[in-house]
């Protein structure tokens, strides 16, 4: 056992703060086999062995026994570069069908298109959508506006093949978790300032949404759980530089910093309550009801940071997952 994991496991065994709210019993006893894979705290030294930790499961492991068919396609994105997508079916579905763009998690700095892809695969069983996951670049080696400017480049293409993906243009949603969660909102942003595809949906798991770091669910979950303080100063620095923080960072790569929210499409954000995502989240959606926007937002009580990727056998997250699909079939049914 190495000190990162044993100092996981000693964070989660420490006495909970009276100014922080508890862990979820059944979610805090599984905290010290999760710090073995993803350390609450993460700094630059440790993104070598977050992008082997963190890299998602082969594509026969994710659709291995569904009725679900995957291909390959590669196209040209943000300054001509070559882009990787996977593009996941229902075998037996036919016609167009719903469009998911999905942006993975990993802090902005690691993991892949296959990377807490099993929630949005059910989409595929459970909906029939057309899912579409995109491998955009990552910091530090490729910083704004490169992940950012890869996914909405994934969005343009998307649309201008809707008929030859089998995607309803009046259908297509954008998605993201964490840090992709953050990409996802701006790039919705983005669509709406560039007279870009017309979204009709944003999903936005506990994303990671202002660079700035001042709320106070950051410090309240520092050195415990899943994405700590630093861990986020971390990915916000390899993304920003010497930016993160200041007065020129772009709405589209830290949507929080954002004032202009109208005329977006209808949003759903889940976040847990003991994470440090917790009131960015909180405020975004505040701000999109500011703003006469339609969002949806779900605060799980004792939820620490992607709970449901990490824990999703527990009550808590069984919970969130169905709320999510819930949502999902509303927004995308006729």
């Amino acid at each position: 056992m190495n000190e990162r994991t044993l100092g996981s496991i000693e964070a989660v065994d420490r006495p909970a703060r009276r100014d922080r709210p508890a862990f979820d019993p059944e979610l805090r006893a599984g905290l010290a086999i999760v710090g073995g894979m993803f350390p609450p705290t993460i700094t630059s030294d440790l993104i070598d062995f977050m992008r082997v930790s963190y890299a998602g499961p082969s594509v026969d492991t994710l659709i291995g026994g569904r009725s679900i068919c995957c291909e390959e396609r590669v196209f040209e994105g943000y300054e001509g570069h070559a882009l990787k997508a996977s593009v996941f079916r229902h075998e037996r579905a036919s016609g167009l069908r719903p469009g998911v763009l999905f942006a993975h998690s990993g802090g902005l700095m690691f993991g892949d298109r296959f990377s807490g892809l099993d929630r949005m695969i059910d989409f595929v069983e459970l909906l029939g959508v057309v899912l579409v996951s995109i491998e955009y670049r990552l910091a530090p080696e490729h910083r704004d506006p490169y992940p950012r400017e890869d996914v909405y480049a994934a969005l343009e293409w998307m649309a201008s093949h809707a008929e030859s993906l089998g995607v309803r243009l009046d259908r297509l949603l954008i998605a993201g978790a964490s840090a992709g969660g953050g990409l996802a909102a701006g790039v919705a942003l983005a669509a709406r300032d560039r007279g870009g595809p017309r979204l009709c949906g944003q999903l936005l798991d506990y994303p990671m949404l202002d660079d700035r770091g001042l709320t106070k669910s950051t410090r309240q979950f520092d050195g415990i759980g899943v994405w700590d303080r630093v861990s986020n100063e971390t990915g916000w620095s390899a993304l920003l530089g010497d930016a993160r923080g200041g007065p020129d960072v772009s709405v589209y790569a830290a949507p929080a910093r954002a004032t202009q929210l109208h005329d977006l499409p209808p949003a759903f954000l889940d976040v847990g309550s003991a994470e440090i995502f917790r009131d960015e989240t909180v405020a975004y959606a505040d701000a999109l009801w500011n703003a006469g926007g339609d969002a949806e937002l779900h605060v799980w009580p004792g939820g620490f940071h992607a709970f449901d990727i990490f824990a999703p056998h527990t009550a808590l997250s069984r919970g969130m997952i169905a709320t999510r699909s819930a949502w999902m079939s509303r927004v995308l049914g006729d």
